[in-house]
């Protein structure tokens, strides 16, 4: 399975506040409604977990009460392990995500800019691209073992194509026009970048940090159960082999967290940074 998430267009709509529909803005009461039927839809799903094992309709020892899932993931906040672990996972997936983004967008932005290295590379980006990070786990724990390095790389190799390709894109959607009228003024190289590539190529930037963000986490938890990297994963790892169940899902709810965390942090981002774009403008309005 690949860790391509899907080529997608930058979202230039923010979530909060209502969203547009046809090019008509959803009523805040309606976005209002989709976050509490969200919130009841959790609740009900708590309430199953609840209730099977009670009920007997699932052995305790393989799924146990949601309450005891929470009981436990409240012990584990209690625990200076888990906060070291938790650490671990942070500061890998923030490190890979950091190469990856600046990689990505240097690489992005000095190939599309030139027609020759877009041709050059075109079949070696589309090659590499869909080999999956997994598939490298072999290598890095021969070169690396069980450090954060190893995990590092997997991050690393995985985002870095969801930036790239995204950047890839917004570079071609320059407006040729534009990029004329610079060049016959004799802007420099680096102010055609500043002021007509990187405008037309931020929505795609940050449409390439979401998925990146998501795919980073996904593989630095994966290092860490596979490999053994230091994090959350590792603790999920042992939990679950030493029978700590109530342990294993409280952690695995834990990731879930951070995971949800990771994308309201890119939304914001990509609302902020956009609040130049009309349609940022508009939903202001």
């Amino acid at each position: 399975m690949s860790d391509s998430v899907g080529l997608e267009p930058p979202s230039l709509v923010p979530r909060a506040g209502g969203s547009t529909n046809g090019g008509r803005r959803t009523p805040r009461w309606l976005a209002g409604r989709d976050a509490l039927l969200g919130a009841l839809g959790l609740l009900i799903v708590v309430g199953v977990l609840e209730l099977l094992p009670r009920a007997g309709l699932v052995d305790r020892d393989y799924l146990p009460p949601a309450s005891d899932m929470f009981r436990e993931l409240g012990n584990q906040l209690g625990e200076s392990s888990f906060w070291t672990a938790l650490g671990d996972t942070l500061r890998g997936w923030a490190i890979g995500l950091l190469i990856a983004m600046v990689g990505g967008i240097v690489a992005g932005v000095v190939i599309g800019s030139v027609p020759f290295l877009r041709s050059l590379t075109a079949s070696t980006i589309e090659f590499l691209r869909p080999i999956p990070s997994v598939a490298l786990i072999p290598l890095v724990v021969l070169v690396y073992g069980s450090r954060p390095q190893a995990g590092l790389v997997l991050v690393v190799y995985a985002a870095f194509w969801q930036v790239l390709v995204q950047v890839l894109y917004g570079v071609a959607d320059v407006d040729p026009v534009v990029r004329d009228t610079a060049r016959s003024y004799r802007f420099s190289r680096w102010a055609i970048v500043r002021t007509v590539i990187w405008p037309t190529a931020l929505p795609y930037v940050l449409t390439g940090f979401r998925l990146a963000a998501a795919v980073a986490l996904i593989l630095e938890i994966t290092a860490e159960i596979f490999v053994g990297v230091p994090g959350l994963g590792k603790a999920i790892g042992v939990a679950q082999s030493s029978g700590a169940v109530a342990k294993t899902y409280a952690l695995v709810i834990v990731v879930g967290l951070v995971g949800i965390a990771v994308n309201l942090l890119a939304r914001a981002l990509e609302r902020r940074a956009l609040r130049w774009h009309a349609s940022v403008r508009r939903e202001a309005r």
